[in-house]
């Protein structure tokens, strides 16, 4: 139900510092660790010699040390040494390619060989100067998809997010979709309006009047094999709106990197890439802080939303033309995964 032959974002930086990683992802139990020259290295979660997780051991001058017995493993999968052992015949693991960039791990679940020549999304905020980019993790109980659904059509922060980011003017304002090769385009344009909570927080934040009229954007683009990135905002009413100069307008990327644990459970990576006063890092950890907290109001929609699919299995959802990012996307994977099978 997922490709396998895509990067997705396995884990940040810091959470395999000093430390080996355990991470199961599109159904694989992999760990992940430093080697001595500083690249990550990712292999099977499974030690050749008793089948212990390797994540629940250390990493030494870059092996990994299995917790269990002391096999050391190195970053190609083989069995480097083990106390009092010969381990010429130990079997390889599986080895999985990866990459940094971004400010993430990122890991190719499938053919190693495959990943060689397969590019990484373009990310605004690490290309190019002036940027200002925070976030966290959140592990959640549902189907991929159902996220995917979620960030596609963003009719639901009127009621999920009724107190940050949710207004009326979201319901009243049709969107428009369209497909980008593989890409999938969703947008809301809102003009003449008062800008909700949240945005009014971002306005006094560039030095912008919270009380005044103005134009409000939501374009969300889908990049297979499920990453998301929104660019939303607020610029003064008639300046331009999402092509607003800077000075007149308060805007972000909103980045969301959906990761499948299994086929009911993700992991979750959110943040929001800023232009403005991207020096302030009290400002990025108060977004940071808000926008965590509008994410949990999804994480139980969703996870809920997850238990009532499963015990109502035989039970058609309705597809309304609010739904045509989250039908046109799943379009794509569904693509995928059948050209993977073929």
């Amino acid at each position: 139900m997922f490709p396998k032959n895509a990067w997705y974002v396995a884990a940040t930086p810091d959470e395999i510092e000093g430390r080996p990683l355990g991470r199961r992802i599109c159904g694989e139990a992999l760990v992940f660790w430093r080697e001595a020259d500083g690249r990550v290295a990712a292999v099977e979660d499974f030690c050749p010699h008793r089948g212990a997780p390797l994540s629940l051991g250390r990493v030494c001058d870059g092996r990994l040390v299995c917790g269990y017995h002391g096999l050391e493993m190195g970053g190609d999968g083989r069995t480097v040494a083990m106390p009092g052992q010969r381990v010429r015949g130990f079997p390889c693991l599986k080895r999985f390619a990866v990459r940094e960039h971004g400010g993430y791990i990122w890991v190719w679940p499938g053919e190693a060989a495959q990943a060689e020549d397969a590019p990484l999304p373009r990310l605004p905020w690490v290309d190019e100067p002036g940027w200002a980019h925070g976030g966290g993790l959140y592990h959640i109980a549902c189907d991929y998809r159902l996220m995917i659904d979620n960030l596609m059509d963003l009719t639901h922060e009127t009621y999920v997010h009724a107190t940050s980011i949710g207004q009326p003017e979201i319901d009243e304002t049709p969107c428009s979709t369209r497909t980008e090769g593989d890409q999938v385009v969703t947008s809301r344009f809102m003009n003449g309006i008062q800008a909700p909570p949240f945005w009014k927080m971002a306005m006094r934040a560039n030095g912008l009047d919270d009380s005044a009229t103005v134009d409000r954007w939501q374009i969300c683009r889908f990049l297979p094999p499920s990453q998301i990135l929104i660019d939303v905002g607020v610029a003064l009413a008639g300046q331009g709106g999402f092509d607003a100069p800077a000075e007149a307008k308060a805007s972000s990327v909103v980045t969301d990197f959906i990761t499948p644990e299994t086929e009911t459970s993700i992991w979750y990576f959110w943040g929001m890439a800023r232009r403005f006063r991207s020096e302030d890092a009290e400002l990025t950890a108060s977004i940071r802080e808000g926008q965590g907290r509008i994410f949990a109001e999804d994480r139980e929609m969703l996870e809920r939303q997850q238990l009532n699919l499963q015990q109502h299995p035989e039970r058609r959802l309705l597809m309304l033309n609010i739904d045509a990012g989250g039908v046109q996307a799943r379009r794509v994977i569904d693509r995928l995964v059948a050209a993977e099978r073929a």
